[in-house]
């Protein structure tokens, strides 16, 4: 037995490895098993740990279903994003700057708030940081934190099957941006439902953001970005409204669904060249350290997502300062002896070459 998590300062130990050997025609591999038992304990759940005994239903796949509000919505505002690049040059550097504050804050409220902290329960958090991070999730406005930690556990469950959200195997287009314009898989539909989600039920903070997100969206996500320039600093309404809430609300969605499309199919494997995620450090720029995608589905239960510390992951930096401050704990981090083990078992080499 290896010890899955280290116990360095402010991160628990948590669960055991064994290994089992499975074959996959002629291959043979052997993949590494966490205790559930203790797993579940720590963290109080395991359906982000993907499972094995799906089978994708037989027959014709349903057809699709467009959501004309979605495709309507969608294009208005990519359309809005290409006027508002036009105005860069016009807007002041003080706009710009407060753009990407917007940007950066808004991000952290998936990476740090919606994905790890709540989707995969890989830290904890006090009060105040959660309330924090869930003003910022409602600036993101990319469904409320109940939606979009159930889409995501569902898709790391059944990654790359009928029943996950934005199946990268039907293409580039639909993990990225397609996933939204359509009605949902019924298996999507049928495996959320079947989710347990008592924790995300039990925070009074995410609940209450989930009965008043559509003002809360309004508020800071469209209105509080455009009116602060307009105000301190008179910069025209039009910039005020089109470059730090248009066009950075565009960025920051663009950047959010990188991770399930590009890196779900371009870069390298490892840690498991069983799955499909991969390693893309150009979208771990973008989304503030999530596109070591390769590891964070092998390890999912990480708080970095990555093995790198802060390298090209500002929000593992921002998870960091805040347990320095006291604002968080219980960091779950990988032992760097499992890590390895798994990179010579499964990975596909790369690990060899840096």
């Amino acid at each position: 037995l290896l010890k899955e998590f280290s116990s360095t300062s402010s991160t628990t130990a948590v669960g055991t490895v064994t290994s089992r050997v499975t074959k996959n025609g002629n291959a043979v591999t052997e993949k590494d098993l966490l205790s559930h038992e203790d797993l579940a304990a720590e963290r109080g759940m395991i359906d982000d740990i993907f499972d094995e005994t799906y089978r994708e239903k037989e027959g014709p796949k349903p057809p699709l279903r467009y959501v004309w509000r979605n495709i309507i919505l969608m294009s208005l505002l990519h359309l809005g994003a290409l006027f508002a690049l036009t105005l860069i040059p016009s807007a002041k550097i003080q706009t710009l700057a407060w753009g990407v504050l917007c940007f950066l804050v808004s991000a952290l409220g998936i990476t740090a708030g919606s994905h790890r902290l709540w989707s995969h329960r890989s830290y904890k958090a006090t009060l105040p940081l959660r309330i924090f991070l869930t003003i910022a999730n409602s600036m993101a406005f990319q469904n409320d934190i109940y939606e979009w930690v159930r889409d995501h556990r569902v898709h790391h469950k059944f990654s790359e099957t009928d029943a996950d959200p934005h199946n990268a195997m039907r293409g580039f287009f639909f993990s990225h941006i397609g996933w939204l314009l359509v009605r949902k898989h019924p298996d999507v539909i049928e495996k959320g439902q079947k989710l347990d989600l008592s924790d995300i039920k039990a925070d009074k903070v995410v609940m209450f953001q989930r009965k008043y997100y559509k003002p809360s969206v309004v508020l800071l996500c469209f209105t509080l970005p455009a009116v602060v320039p307009w105000y301190f600093w008179d910069e025209s309404l039009l910039i005020s409204f089109f470059i730090p809430a248009i066009l950075r609300y565009a960025v920051g969605l663009n950047a959010t669904w990188l991770v399930n499309s590009a890196a779900h199919m371009f870069g390298n494997r490892p840690y498991d060249q069983n799955i499909n995620p991969r390693e893309n450090p150009l979208v771990s720029l973008g989304a503030l350290g999530e596109g070591f995608h390769n590891y964070h589905h092998t390890f999912p239960y990480d708080y970095s997502t990555s093995e790198f510390g802060w390298r090209f992951n500002l929000t593992t930096a921002f998870i960091d300062f805040m347990c320095l401050l006291g604002l968080a704990s219980d960091r779950k981090k990988v032992s760097k002896e499992v890590i390895l083990a798994r990179k010579m078992r499964t990975g596909d080499g790369s690990h060899k070459s840096g």
